[in-house]
């Protein structure tokens, strides 16, 4: 087993979260602290501790020059990189609000947030990002600063100045030495930020927006550390841990999971290019902790799969007697009253198929890695089952922005799959009316930016957080049964949870996409984008072109319905799909039907499909 070094800065000692970064630079300076595609060189650049501290001390030195006072916000809308981390420690040294934006939202959305947030300057990538945003941005007097990391040709906005990261950061620096700190002034640094208030608003972090605009959730210093210091009591971190930075940093999840935590526990981040080039990164980067949300690791699995059932029935057949053994080897580990221990046979056979089957395959994701993490919705078990059968422990958790943003999560050593896990250390929950999940924590946010109102819809008098999802408790474990506002009732009057059909109906290769409908008919009907290669397969079988004309052919709505039926063969007769509309045009950010957390935004689905949903209910002539 490779060492594993406990070093974990808590939340105490630390204060703030600049106070977490300078006691880290502090404790382990020439440790590896982040990694780095450079796209004109070809290789990944590695950054230390102390050089990064270096780094953030210049950009400090920039901002401050900006004249902002504490509680101004300053907004990001960058990829994961150094440059992110730079702005966001630098800004919150000085005392500002850092808005992180997610860089594949919507233009109106982002416009929207950064007039909501009061932001008043804006880092992002290039000038014709800025461009395609500033006709949006025009009334936003108090924005008077754009950033972009690439030099920008020139000042084509007239209300606003637009400067180079390299020259702002320059002509900001023309004094400075650029030596590292000695350790006098890094103590000095520790001390200030330590003597801050760690109540104070270190982040505005904007809600998806499934229902309408998005709501700026306020979190203190204290709110995240406290919440990464949870993380680490039930799931432990070491120094030697790498990680592979791949969900945005403006996903809650990510920020502290991925971000925050590796500080507290002194491991390092790499941060990936992009989801196209994700199998080349995790054979580059190696990493022993992989962080997402389940279509991704649904995504994974789907592409591992294809690529073994390439190499034949014989190859398959092996995979999946491997997951089998290895799936029960996982259940008798975990010691649940009523368990079987796995047959000798079992073991002997794990014995021979994990060197020469289940490392081979999981080799594809680095070969290093110790645990993988599922967040931001929930996961199908069959994506649990393949990993788990392998013999990568996936734990699944639960949280929300409003609480920093873990409440829940499984153990190594207590992993129900099919459950969030239990309640972090310090967390408190309970069964509300409609069987509403309520949870209190010092991880819960100070408010909804500018709508006192729906903070206290959201934050009761006695501090307990209103999530919205119905769940139920067993055996420790919190199991979530769907939102209170997207379950479906039907005009026979049963109560469907659409969420789960739909994931069961994607595990189905045949379909990308799925949104279950049916609130007040007789039955339930679907909207379904298929995948492209196993729409040509299909289309094949059936003698038919693989072209949008042929996706209204009978013949192919009953093959897709006859799928459905298979994939919801568990659920109760009442929640059987009758009709479907099949598209093969996925629904995405950028057009306006999923949020940038990838999330449904059911009512535009709606308002968009109103006539094929119609048509699905019309009774035949």
């Amino acid at each position: 087993m490779a060492s594993q070094t406990t070093d974990i800065i808590s939340c105490t000692e630390a204060g703030t979260l600049p106070g977490l970064f300078a006691l880290r630079i502090k404790r382990t300076p020439d440790s590896p602290a982040y990694r780095q595609f450079d796209a004109d060189t070809g290789e990944w650049r590695a950054h230390t501790w102390r050089e990064m501290g270096v780094l953030v001390e210049r950009w400090r030195r920039a901002l401050r020059q900006e004249n902002f006072a504490p509680g101004d916000r300053v907004a990001v809308l960058l990829r994961n990189s150094v440059e992110w981390v730079c702005f966001d420690q630098a800004a919150m040294a000085l005392g500002l609000v850092v808005v992180p934006l997610f860089p594949s939202d919507a233009q109106s959305n982002i416009a929207y947030i950064l007039a909501d947030s009061g932001a008043r300057l804006l880092l992002t990538g290039t000038q014709s990002r800025w461009e395609t945003l500033a006709p949006l941005c025009a009334d936003l007097t108090g924005l008077g600063k754009v950033l972009c990391v690439q030099r920008p040709a020139g000042n084509a906005d007239n209300e606003r100045v637009l400067k180079g990261v390299d020259d702002w950061l320059a002509e900001a620096n023309q004094s400075a030495t650029g030596e590292v700190k000695g350790q006098d002034a890094v103590q000095a640094d520790i001390d200030e930020f330590r003597s801050a208030d760690p109540q104070s608003l270190a982040t505005l972090v904007y809600t998806s927006g499934t229902t309408g605009k998005p709501k700026g959730v306020m979190l203190s210093h204290h709110n995240i550390l406290w919440n990464a210091e949870a993380v680490l009591k039930a799931i432990p971190g070491y120094r030697e841990d790498v990680y592979l930075s791949l969900l945005p940093l403006s996903h809650m999840f990510e920020r502290t999971v991925g971000y925050y935590v590796p500080i507290m526990a002194g491991s390092s981040v790499a941060h990936a290019r992009s989801l196209k080039d994700l199998a080349e990164d995790l054979n580059s980067v190696r990493p022993r902790i992989l962080i997402g949300v389940p279509q991704i690791f649904a995504g994974i699995r789907a592409k591992m799969r294809r690529q073994v059932q390439e190499k034949g029935p014989f190859a398959t057949r092996l995979l999946d007697w491997t997951m089998t053994i290895g799936w029960d080897r996982f259940t008798a580990g975990q010691h649940r009253q009523g368990q079987k221990q796995p047959r000798r046979s079992y073991r002997f056979a794990w014995s021979v198929l994990r060197p020469l089957v289940a490392e081979k395959v999981l080799a594809h994701l680095g070969g290093q890695l110790r645990l993988a993490v599922s967040g931001g919705g929930p996961l199908y078990g069959d994506v649990s089952r393949y990993f788990i059968g392998l013999g990568l422990p996936l734990v699944q958790g639960y949280g929300l922005t409003e609480a920093s943003p873990v409440l829940a999560a499984n153990r190594l050593d207590d992993n129900i799959p099919e459950s969030a896990g239990m309640a972090l250390p310090g967390v408190e929950i309970r069964i509300g009316d409609e069987g509403e999940l309520l949870v209190r924590s010092p991880g819960i946010m100070l408010g909804y930016w500018n709508r006192p109102e729906e903070t206290r819809a959201a934050i009761d008098s006695e501090g307990w957080l209103h999530t919205g999802d119905q769940a139920r408790i067993s055996e420790n474990h919190v199991f979530i049964c769907g939102r209170l506002k997207e379950i479906l009732v039907t005009s026979s009057g049963e109560k469907v949870p659409p969420g789960d059909l739909e994931m069961a109906i994607v595990q189905d290769s045949l379909f990308d996409q799925a949104m279950v409908v049916g609130e007040g008919k007789p039955h339930l009907a679907a909207l379904l984008v298929l995948n492209q290669r196993e729409w040509a397969n299909l289309a094949k079988s059936l003698g038919l072109k693989d072209d949008a004309q042929s996706l209204a052919n009978s013949a192919v709505r009953g093959a897709a319905l006859n799928k459905i039926k298979a994939a919801l063969h568990s659920f109760p007769k009442y929640a059987r799909v009758r009709a479907v509309y099949l598209t093969l045009e996925p629904w995405t950010v950028e057009n306006g039907l999923l949020t940038p957390t990838l999330k449904l935004k059911r009512s535009e689905m709606e308002k968009r499909f109103a006539d094929k949903i119609d048509e699905l209910y019309r009774k035949p002539e």
